[in-house]
């Protein structure tokens, strides 16, 4: 199974709006993209510093599966979303043995 996490740093504009949107839009790719087998979006809630504002947590049976879900049209619309709403974005991909 491959792990597909990403986190995100929201602009301050318009931020809860935009962080409210976004998640709604990622959790709607579940039903749009048939290789995503699951996803979870979490609010940050800690104020530390180093902290993100939003986490995405995405499973996939293969890399060439999350290949079609980045590759998604519905996914690059969300993506283009995201672009214009964060100011940073970090990732991590691996292999759950």
């Amino acid at each position: 199974m491959i792990v597909h996490i990403v986190m995100f740093k929201f602009k301050e504009e318009n931020k809860a709006l935009n962080m409210a949107k976004v998640r709604k839009r990622l959790e709607d790719l579940e039903e749009s993209i048939d290789v995503l087998k699951s996803m979870e979006v979490g609010i940050n809630f800690n104020e530390s510093e180093r902290a993100m504002d939003m986490s995405l947590y995405s499973t996939f049976e293969s890399q060439r599966d999350l290949k079609t879900y980045q590759e998604h049209p519905e996914h690059q619309k969300v993506v283009e979303l995201i672009k214009k709403v964060t100011e940073e974005s970090r990732v991590v991909d691996y292999i759950l043995e």
